[in-house]
């Protein structure tokens, strides 16, 4: 049996490489026949009464969701609006809500419907019209994902009390740093959170400590502040490929934490590598305009147990070349297996 800690960490990885989550959707011809509990909009299979397919069905509105539902599946349809009361017998039960890929705006969602929601653990809003955050009032919610909408602010204060939720996805939104300021202190237990492809310039503040995976790909960060990672003690991965980067935005060691294993630094303008902890396995600096191959930003000296595990190294589209790395580069460097120059 693996360790418990080496467990969490493949889970962990399996979700950096993770964008989109699979809803364990089947096709209709696998559903099998219905329950008799069941909108006849939807398909709820015999063999798992709990869950109500309605997705891919051109429906315009949500249908009213009968008793014992916990997992519903709404999405690829035209819904453009959530009327009151649908939801009603099922405010405490039901678990799993999947909205991604409608046509849903804030105005069209009516009080007594999300809001009312006490035992959601995961809510999917991804791929529609909303410009504001809709939270419901589950202090079970575990996962929430509300990517590729209008949103222009997270208020500070929405997920005090979710004292379970350890993934929020926000990217392809239209967030900015003061509309997210201190909006992702309430939950302790976080461990994921993508801001990727939004309009960010720093890194958010008042994250929580649990935090092991930080995506903020596709912003307009110019700077790394000073010390920020050593605020987050158990960060695993940090992706902030896509950004506005230079040398003067990354302060002396801000990258020297024991805790990380993956670092993107990709398509930015740093000038020379910055400086990482012998811990480090990944890091990706292609695409950026570094003109010198410094071994000291890997290993401050080497010796018998003294030396980078770092083993996946990019360098492509920069302005050096392999030549460039000083002959002790084997010893420092001995667990890289893929060194990338072009």
């Amino acid at each position: 049996m693996f360790p418990l800690h080496v467990t969490l960490l493949v889970l962990l990885a399996n979700i950096a490489r993770c964008q989109y989550y699979d809803y364990d959707y089947q096709p209709f011809s696998m559903l099998g026949p219905s329950g008799p509990n069941c909108n006849k909009e939807c398909d709820c299979p015999i063999s798992f009464p709990s869950a109500m397919y309605c997705d891919s069905r051109k429906l315009k509105f949500v249908p009213v969701v009968p008793t014992g539902i916990k997992y519903l599946y709404l999405q690829n349809n035209l819904i453009e609006e959530i009327k009151a009361g649908v939801f009603d017998n099922v405010t405490d039960t039901l678990r799993w809500l999947v909205l991604d890929n409608n046509q849903i705006t804030n105005a069209k969602i009516e009080k007594g419907t999300i809001d009312k929601l006490t035992a959601l653990e995961k809510l999917f809003f991804s791929f529609n019209q909303i410009t504001e955050a809709v939270i419901p009032p589950s202090k079970s919610l575990e996962e929430l994902k509300m990517t590729n909408n209008k949103l222009s602010k997270f208020p500070s204060g929405l997920l005090n009390d979710k004292e379970n939720l350890t993934s929020v996805s926000l990217q392809h939104n239209e967030l900015t740093t003061e509309g997210i300021a201190d909006a992702f202190k309430g939950p302790k237990k976080l461990l994921s959170l993508d801001l990727s492809h939004n309009k960010l310039k720093k890194l958010p503040a008042g994250v929580p400590s649990s935090l092991e995976i930080l995506y903020a790909d596709f912003n307009e960060i110019d700077k790394i502040g000073a010390g920020y990672l050593k605020k987050l003690p158990t960060l695993r991965y940090l992706r902030v490929s896509h950004n506005k980067l230079q040398d003067s935005g990354i302060p002396a060691g801000v990258f020297n934490v024991t805790s990380l294993l993956e670092l993107d630094l990709s398509f930015n303008k740093l000038q020379s590598i910055p400086e990482i902890n012998e811990q480090l396995e990944q890091l990706y600096l292609q695409a950026n305009e570094i003109n010198k191959f410094d071994l000291a930003s890997f290993c401050k000296f080497t010796g018998p147990l003294n030396y980078s595990r770092l083993r996946h190294l990019r360098l492509d589209a920069n302005n050096v070349t392999h030549t460039d790395m000083p002959p002790e580069s084997a010893n420092c460097l001995r667990q890289a297996s893929d060194i990338m120059f072009e």
